[in-house]
């Protein structure tokens, strides 16, 4: 890894700013790397981040993931669901998708699409999509009025998270909204889909650092790193929940739309 402090350190803010947020974080690291002329951040910064995130939504949500898992074992033994075991299996039936996708197109998406023509193109048309869902969806029900088949559908979008500039919260978000779920709710829903996403690709990627050669590595500065993002991320999800009702997602489409035609702008000239 031959990221200096400060750069491992605007990374850390920058996916803990990105992650949680419907504006891609892989399309803001590599673009770091890209427009800014940094070396690539390497494997083992890419697990440290993938950690602390984890460590954000999980920190967060802790009484939240308690409860579903509990609730969660109990439906297997009573096979009977209230609404906290029906939202853990939901979560599960939304993660599938997504992960056999991962398994199955990831090494494709990585050598063929990490670009900034593609990051473009997917923060134009993603951002776009956001926000006809954010107009045309009903915004009306809570958690607790989902049902199997939205969830399915919010991971089967999920899946297009793996091309960069799509923005994993932001697409399952936008599914969300189409499916009727208040913005408050789309976006509880998404934050908690991340934990099983997060720690499936981090693992697989920490299997490779284990397998690879990485270089020397900092441990230090990747302890620094992962609290620096977590504590970002943290306060990232805190904010937004409750100002996402009075906001709205337009800042956060003007902000896509302005990202992905000056990417255009950047690669055309």
């Amino acid at each position: 890894m031959d990221l200096s402090f400060p750069q491992a350190s605007l990374l850390a803010v920058v996916q803990g700013l990105t992650e949680f947020l419907p504006i891609s974080s892989s399309a803001h690291l590599i673009l770091a790397s890209e427009v800014m002329g940094w070396p690539d951040q390497g494997l083992a910064f890419d697990v440290a981040v993938h950690v602390s995130t984890l460590l954000a939504v999980v920190i967060y949500f802790r009484r939240d993931i308690l409860r579903l898992l509990l609730a969660w074992i109990a439906s297997l033994f009573s096979r009977r669901l209230d609404q906290d075991s029906k939202l853990a299996w939901l979560l599960i039936i939304a993660s599938i998708p997504a992960g056999i996708a991962g398994l199955l197109g990831q090494g494709f998406i990585e050598a063929n699409f990490r670009s900034a023509t593609v990051i473009a193109a997917a923060n134009l048309f993603f951002a776009g999509l956001l926000w006809l869902s954010d107009r045309l969806g009903s915004r009306s029900n809570p958690l607790s009025q989902l049902s199997w088949q939205q969830a399915l559908c919010i991971g089967v979008g999920q899946c297009f998270a793996l091309i960069p500039g799509t923005s994993r919260s932001g697409i399952t978000m936008t599914v969300a909204l189409l499916c009727g779920l208040n913005r408050e709710a789309a976006a509880k829903f998404s934050f908690l889909l991340a934990i099983p996403i997060i720690l499936a690709s981090g693992g697989l990627q920490a299997l490779s650092l284990r397998e690879g050669s990485v270089g020397d590595i900092d441990v230090l500065q990747l302890f620094a790193a992962v609290a620096l993002a977590a504590v970002v991320a943290v306060l990232c999800i805190h904010f937004f929940l409750r100002l996402i009702e009075r906001i709205g997602f337009l800042p956060f489409i003007i902000y896509r739309l302005i990202l992905g035609l000056g990417l255009v702008l950047l690669t055309v000239s």
